[in-house]
């Protein structure tokens, strides 16, 4: 494993958490790599707005106290892990099997601090369709990514082309 690769994929689970998405194929497989169940609803409540406030933070950039609060109170715990020999070693920010809430807020707190940092090259994204507010990785090649999806996408797109019409007649 890349280790860049490790990085967004820890960012693309904090993205898919803040957002409110259904568990995709990323997170259920990443915890059971990790030995992680689903998190408590109670917990993950309040653990998301400052998740929200971190992840706000790595998509456009401002004042890193959110993303350093983050780590504060989940400092990561850096280790190297094979996956008992299954994989290529690479770094871990939080023990397997730890709680779901822990292990969510190391990792992802060492993530975004990543992101914001540069290094490596992941990108965070918030959409920029009128009504919606999602996060997305951008893996562009450029980085130029606009919006979440392609609905979005051309939802904003179909309305620009319906506002010229309308001026023009």
């Amino acid at each position: 494993m890349r280790y860049v690769d490790y990085i967004g994929n820890l960012t693309r689970l904090a993205v898919e958490i803040v957002n409110g998405d259904e568990p995709s194929g990323l997170r259920r497989e990443m915890f059971r790599q990790h030995r992680i169940a689903e998190p408590d609803p109670e917990r993950l409540g309040e653990f998301l707005p400052r998740l929200l406030r971190a992840v706000e933070v790595a998509s456009h950039g401002g004042p890193l106290g959110p993303v350093n609060a983050l780590l504060e109170q989940h400092p990561p715990l850096v280790r190297v892990d094979d996956h008992n020999g299954e994989g290529a070693p690479h770094l871990h920010f939080a023990p397997n099997g730890e709680d779901a809430v822990s292990w969510l807020g190391r990792s992802c707190s060492a993530a975004l601090a990543h992101v914001v940092c540069g290094d490596p090259a992941v990108t965070i994204g918030r959409c920029h369709a009128v009504d919606c507010e999602r996060f997305f990785v951008d893996d562009s090649r450029n980085r130029t990514r606009r919006f979440c999806s392609n609905a979005c996408a051309s939802r904003t797109t179909v309305a620009a082309y319906r506002a010229r019409r309308k001026a023009g007649h």
